[in-house]
C-alpha cells in the first residue's frame, strides 16, 4: 500500500482520461455481457422452429434481426476496446513522464554524500527500468481489474438470473483460485525484486566499461571485462528465468482449476437438462457465460505477473524517494545578495566517515576580493575546504561565514550562484561548444559567449575546429585536448562572473604553454574577485595574499609566499622540491 500510495497522487492530473477509459471499459463489458444473451435469444428462436412455433418468416425475420444486433455488438466493442487500450495507455505514459521527471528531480536535491556511493548505472536503472514497469500497473493491471470486476459481477447475477442452482455449482472452484492468486503473489514479488536488482547491476557494469573503454583498451583487460559483463549478464537471466518459471506454472494451473467449473456445468447441467429442468438455450448460454466467468480471474492470475513486477520495482523507487537531503534550507532562508566575497571558517572540522576525520578545527578569514592559496599532500582536506563553500557539504563542527551570514541560513541557490567553480577534473556536456559556455550563464547573448571564450583564450582553437562553436565536443567533452577543456571551462566561468572563485588545481597535467595560456586566462578571471585556489604549482600561489599549508587536516603554517619561505617550514620544503624540477605533492 506504500508504494501505491506514494505514487496515486501522479494520477489526479489524468483523472478525466481515465474516468474516459473506464466508461469505454464498462462498455466494452457490457457489449461482452450481451453477446452469450443474444446467442441464447438465438438459440431459442432455432429450437421454436425446429418445434413449429411461431411461423417460419416469423423466426427467419428475428434470425436476421438477432444477427445484424450481434455485428452492432461487436462492431461496438471493438470500438471501445481500442478507446480503452489508447486512452488507458496515453494516461499511464503521460503519469510515467511525471514519476521520471519527479524521481529525477529528486535526486538533485539529494546531497552529494549520497552519490559517492552509489552506481550511476543502478540510479538510472530506477528512472528507466523500474518506472517502466509502473505502465504495465497503469495502462493493463488496473484497466483489466475494472473490468473483470464489472464482468464476473455482471455474470453471476445472470447466472443467478437464469438458474440458481447451477450458478452455486460453478462458484465451487472460485475459493482455490482465490487462494492461488494470493499465494502466487506473495512469493513472486521478492524474485522480480531481485530480478530488477539484477538488471542494475547490469546497467551499472555497461556504464562503468563503456566510460572506462579507454582505460579497457591500455591495461589489455577485454578479456576481465568480458568475464564481469557475461556474469551480470547471466545474473539478471537467472533472476528473471527464476521468477517465470514460477509464473510459468502458476498459469496453467489457474488454467486447469478453472476448467474444472467447466466439467461441473457439463456434467450437472447436462442432468438438469436431460430432466427438463433446465432448457437447451439456457444450457448453451450458461457455458458462454462459465467463460466469461472465470475470464476474470485467469485475467487477474495473468496480469498478477505484471502487477508483482511493477510493486517489486516501486519498491526499489520508494527506497530512494525516501532519501533526504542532508544539505537543507532553514524554512525562511534569505537570498545572499549584494555579495562582496568576505569567507570566514570558524573552528571547522569535517569527516566523509564517521570517526575519520578530514579536517580539524579549521579557522580563517578571507577578506572580499583578496586570493587564497591551499597547499599540501595528498588527503590533507584542501579540496574538502572549497566544496564546504558552495554547500556541497556540511562541516561536522564549526560555522562558515559569507559575508558575516552564516551559509546554513542561506537559500542554496543564491549561495551557488555567487560561486564559480574551475577543477583539475573538467566536466563538459555533450553538447556544443556554444552550450557548455553558456552553462555558466543560459541567456547570454553571442557576443558575451565570445567574450568570455577570447578572456580564456579559447576563441582561435574554439574557431579552428570543425564546425566551431556548434561543434559538438562528445561525452565529457572526449574531442577535446585537456587545456581545451579547461579553457572552455574557465570561458564557462568567465560568463557567469561569480563574486567568489574556487580554483581547484586548474592547471595540473598541461604543458608548459598550454599553462601560460590557462593561468593568463585565470589571472583576468580573478580580477576583483575573492578566490580560493588550490595549488599545484607555485606559479598559482606565490601572489596569493595568503597561502594556508594544510597538514594531516590541521592548517599548521599560514601568511603570503615570502613569509613562509623565511620561516623555514613545510611550504619551504615543497618549495625546495618544485625548484628540483618535482611538482609540489597535492
Amino acid at each position: 500500500m506504500k508504494e501505491i500510495k506514494t505514487f496515486v497522487h501522479f494520477a489526479k492530473p489524468y483523472r478525466l482520461w481515465i474516468i474516459l477509459a473506464t466508461l469505454c471499459m464498462v462498455v466494452v463489458t457490457g457489449m461482452s455481457l450481451a453477446g452469450p444473451w443474444v446467442i441464447r435469444s438465438l438459440t431459442a428462436t432455432i429450437e421454436n422452429g425446429v418445434n413449429d412455433v411461431g411461423t417460419l418468416a416469423e423466426n427467419t425475420e428475428r434470425v436476421k434481426i438477432l444477427s445484424v444486433l450481434v455485428i452492432g455488438i461487436y462492431i461496438m466493442r471493438a470500438l471501445t476496446r481500442f478507446g480503452t487500450n489508447y486512452i488507458s495507455h496515453y494516461a499511464a505514459w503521460k503519469i510515467l513522464e511525471d514519476i521520471r521527471s519527479h524521481i529525477y528531480n529528486h535526486f538533485q536535491k539529494l546531497s552529494l554524500r549520497f552519490f559517492q556511493d552509489k552506481q550511476t548505472g543502478d540510479l538510472m536503472s530506477r528512472v528507466i527500468n523500474d518506472t517502466r514497469n509502473f505502465e504495465v500497473l497503469l495502462a493493463h493491471a488496473i484497466p483489466t481489474i475494472v473490468v473483470n470486476v464489472i464482468m464476473f459481477s455482471g455474470v453471476t447475477a445472470i447466472l443467478f438470473t437464469m438458474n440458481t442452482e447451477l450458478a452455486l455449482y460453478t462458484l465451487i472452484p472460485i475459493p482455490l483460485l482465490a487462494w492461488m492468486v494470493l499465494k502466487f503473489s506473495k512469493i513472486s514479488r521478492p524474485r522480480f525484486k531481485k530480478a530488477q536488482e539484477e538488471v542494475a547491476v547490469l546497467n551499472s557494469t555497461l556504464q562503468d566499461n563503456f566510460t572506462g573503454m579507454k582505460e579497457i583498451k591500455a591495461f589489455t583487460q577485454e578479456e576481465q571485462e568480458s568475464k564481469r559483463t557475461s556474469k551480470a549478464v547471466s545474473g539478471f537471466t537467472n533472476a528473471i528465468l527464476r521468477a517465470l518459471k514460477l509464473s510459468n506454472a502458476f498459469h496453467p494451473g489457474i488454467e486447469l482449476v478453472s476448467s474444472i467449473g467447466t466439467v461441473i456445468v457439463i456434467f450437472f447441467g447436462g442432468v438438469m437438462a436431460l430432466n427438463n429442468n433446465l432448457g437447451l438455450p439456457d444450457l448453451v448460454a450458461f457455458l458462454f457465460y462459465l467463460q466469461l466467468l472465470y475470464q476474470p480471474i485467469t485475467s487477474l492470475g495473468q496480469i498478477n505477473e505484471g502487477i508483482q513486477q511493477a510493486l517489486a520495482s516501486a519498491e526499489r523507487v520508494v527506497e530512494v524517494l525516501d532519501e533526504e537531503p542532508e544539505i537543507k534550507e532553514p524554512k525562511h532562508a534569505k537570498k545572499l545578495t549584494n555579495v562582496k566575497g568576505a569567507i570566514e571558517f570558524k573552528n571547522v572540522s569535517f569527516q566523509y566517515v564517521k570517526n575519520i576525520p578530514v579536517l580539524n578545527h579549521i579557522s580563517f578569514k578571507l577578506k572580499a576580493g583578496h586570493t587564497l592559496a591551499l597547499v599540501g599532500a595528498t588527503g590533507v582536506g584542501k579540496t574538502t575546504i572549497a566544496s564546504l563553500i558552495p554547500r556541497f557539504f556540511d562541516p561536522t563542527e564549526g560555522e562558515i561565514y559569507i559575508d558575516h551570514t552564516d551559509m546554513r541560513q542561506l537559500t542554496l541557490k543564491s549561495l551557488r550562484q555567487q560561486i564559480s567553480i574551475v577543477s583539475q577534473d573538467v566536466f563538459l556536456f555533450n553538447g556544443t561548444v556554444r552550450e557548455n559556455i553558456l552553462y555558466g550563464r543560459s541567456g547570454a547573448s553571442d557576443n558575451d559567449v565570445i567574450s568570455a571564450a577570447k578572456a580564456a583564450n579559447a576563441h582561435d582553437f574554439i574557431l579552428s575546429l570543425e564546425h566551431g562553436y556548434e561543434t559538438k565536443v562528445g561525452e565529457r567533452g572526449v574531442k577535446l585536448s585537456g587545456g581545451q577543456k579547461q579553457r572552455i571551462s574557465i570561458a564557462r566561468a568567465i560568463l557567469k562572473d561569480a563574486p567568489i572563485l574556487i580554483l581547484d588545481e586548474a592547471t595540473s597535467a598541461v604543458d608548459t604553454e598550454t599553462e601560460r595560456l590557462i593561468q593568463n586566462a585565470i589571472n583576468k578571471l580573478k580580477q576583483d574577485k575573492t578566490t580560493i585556489v588550490i595549488a599545484h604549482r607555485l606559479s598559482t600561489v606565490q601572489d596569493a595574499d595568503q597561502i594556508l599549508v594544510l597538514k594531516e587536516g590541521k592548517i599548521v603554517e599560514q601568511g603570503k609566499h615570502v613569509d613562509l619561505l623565511a620561516f623555514d617550514g613545510l611550504y619551504k620544503k615543497l618549495c625546495r622540491a618544485q625548484s628540483t624540477e618535482t611538482y609540489i605533492a597535492v
